[in-house]
């Protein structure tokens, strides 16, 4: 237990479960991406061969996993954009804006070198209290029918009202604009924030999973029947990549339209 705890002092982050959990699935993202290009490498001579006749094909497929797993810590690490923050940013530009059209309306006399500013109370305050009312409240409403009531569009635990396709996330415990789902694998939501980063990374993905599954098979076809237990290997590991890359293809399918709003 006190190994724990000293892991803890030296990683603060690792003592928070979700975190710990988030950061495991992505060292073990990491390492299947490791094994099933070191297995090609370490098992296909004639890939290697070609490697040295050919540098730029396998220059290629390196640059395409670096910059799938790149493209992944991007994602995992980008904000899906929050109701709280898009709020926030709202009122503030609001308030903003209040400010700098009080001091444009304000007459300035000089006295003695300094600035002396009257300003009309009465009108300031009713201006001010009308716009702390209608900022962000009046933008969500807008987006709604008429006669759209501000309870049914508030959210239950975070308190604040929800444009459309917002949605509270139980495992961020946030409202997410846009949202669409939660990404286990990246550890976080998928929303108008990131929706187009999230798409670049299926179709990285995507691609580099169909480049290794065509060097496994012409691996097989050369090399089959010679070596029964690394036939057996990649046999496996051609199988699960099959299924990852078609769970790829349908997610990339799905997910096709951010491309055209990106």
């Amino acid at each position: 237990m006190s190994n724990f705890n000293f892991c803890y002092r030296i990683v603060p982050c690792l003592a928070d479960p979700a975190r710990r959990s988030s950061l495991g699935l992505k060292a073990a993202l990491v390492a299947l991406h490791l094994v099933y290009a070191g297995i090609l490498f370490l098992f296909d001579s004639d890939l290697i061969e070609k490697t040295k006749e050919e540098p730029w094909y396998t220059a290629i497929y390196l640059l395409l996993f670096v910059v799938a797993l790149i493209q992944y810590f991007v994602t995992s690490c980008s904000s899906p954009g929050y109701v709280l923050d898009a709020m926030r940013d709202v009122n503030e530009k609001k308030s903003l804006y209040r400010r700098s059209s009080m001091l444009s309306k304000q007459p300035a006399s000089s006295k003695s070198g300094s600035f002396v500013i009257t300003v009309e109370g009465s009108q300031s305050e009713i201006n001010t209290q009308g716009s702390n009312i209608t900022s962000w409240t009046k933008l969500v409403l807008d987006m709604y029918p008429p006669g759209t009531s501000i309870r049914t569009l508030t959210c239950s635990y975070c308190n604040a009202e929800q444009p459309p396709r917002a949605k509270h996330c139980h495992d961020c415990d946030k409202c997410v604009l846009q949202f669409d789902h939660h990404c286990v694998w990246l550890g976080t939501c998928i929303g108008r924030g990131n929706h187009c980063q999230f798409w670049w990374y299926i179709f990285e993905e995507t691609a580099l999973c169909l480049w290794t599954g065509i060097l496994y098979i012409t691996y097989l076809k050369a090399n089959i029947l010679r070596v029964w237990w690394k036939d057996a290997v990649m046999i496996l590991l051609l199988v699960t990549l099959s299924i990852a890359l078609i769970f790829l293809l349908l997610l990339l399918i799905f997910h096709r339209w951010p491309i055209y709003v990106c």
